[in-house]
């Protein structure tokens, strides 16, 4: 199975602490690589990581909280330093652009690679990035200003070929692909051997999403029904939802009911208030509901 992975590089919320970074993370889908959120020290992180930043390809900006954006002009810069020549995609919401447009005149003149924006509508569920063997959808979602999510899904591949019965039947090298789309195969004799004996099935397309910045949404789980694993922010426990509920985000036991109600194999919590000297009191409120929660934390990677 190829590699799908979630590098967690930041999971504090806009307060600074000596305990997390601000928002950020990596995702590695098969030969892929794209981050979603950049925020202040971030580079650093990338670092400690050990991830090659040349292996980016886009970056995807949630909204334009300081937390989660500040560190992006920065690692455009360090990438040029670098040498990197290939373009770099940045998808973010439209009032953006214009700012960083700005940065880049001012910090980054003689780019040797192209830096190419994407808007991105907050507002709409939509594929907003597709190749061939993934998509990434955005997913609106509720905060002070413009925010959306993004839901990570693999494509699904064809079935494998099970060697022992190629080379039992002797069957050519050209015709496998045949068989892997769905094809039997006839034997010198005349005899027909299904394709179910030929091929296992596939492995089941993969998803990951992604859930910045938010008031709690009731029908948020529609968007991501059945995802693999759900990163959710859970900035505060219940015993401050009125906090939440002003400043527009969610606590551990709002996010685990979305993980719930979306039948999430697992949740990650994350982006968590400067408040909490120990997040365990999250992960122990998220988990009455949602016994598979982790917490993220710094340099922790997750499999998908």
């Amino acid at each position: 199975m190829q590699p799908f992975k979630v590098y967690i590089l930041g999971c504090g919320s806009a307060l600074p602490t000596l305990r997390h970074n601000a928002s950020s993370q990596v995702i590695l889908i098969r030969d892929k690589m794209f981050m979603v959120d950049c925020g202040e020290g971030t580079q650093v992180q990338l670092r400690r990581s050990r991830i090659n930043f040349n292996k980016l390809s886009a970056v995807f900006i949630s909204h334009l909280h300081g937390d989660h954006c500040f560190g992006l002009i920065g690692l455009i810069s360090t990438l040029g330093m670098l040498g990197r020549i290939s373009p770099l995609h940045v998808y973010a919401p439209k009032d953006f652009f214009p700012i960083l447009q700005q940065q880049l005149d001012l910090f980054c003149c003689g780019l040797e690679y192209e830096v190419v924006f994407h808007v991105v509508d907050t507002t709409k569920n939509d594929v907003i990035y597709e190749d061939k063997s993934l998509t990434v959808m955005s997913v609106p979602l509720n905060h002070r200003i413009a925010c959306c999510g993004f839901l990570f899904r693999e494509k699904p591949t064809l079935p494998h070929i099970r060697r022992d019965m190629i080379d039992f039947y002797n069957i050519p090298e050209c015709q496998r692909n045949n068989i892997k789309n769905g094809a039997d195969w006839i034997t010198s004799d005349g005899d027909v051997i299904p394709n179910s004996y030929l091929t296992v099935p596939a492995d089941p397309p993969r998803s990951y999403a992604y859930c910045s910045d938010t008031k709690y949404l009731p029908g948020l789980y529609k968007m991501i029904k059945g995802v693999d694993l759900l990163y959710h922010e859970a900035t505060y426990c219940s015993e401050n939802e009125n906090r939440a509920r002003l400043y527009y985000h969610s606590t551990a036991k709002q996010a685990a009911t979305v993980a719930l109600n979306a039948g999430a194999k697992k949740l990650v919590l994350g982006h968590f208030s400067a408040r909490y000297d120990n997040e365990d009191v999250i992960l122990q409120e998220a988990q009455t509901v949602f016994p598979n929660t982790s917490l993220a934390d710094e340099m922790v990677v997750f499999d998908v």
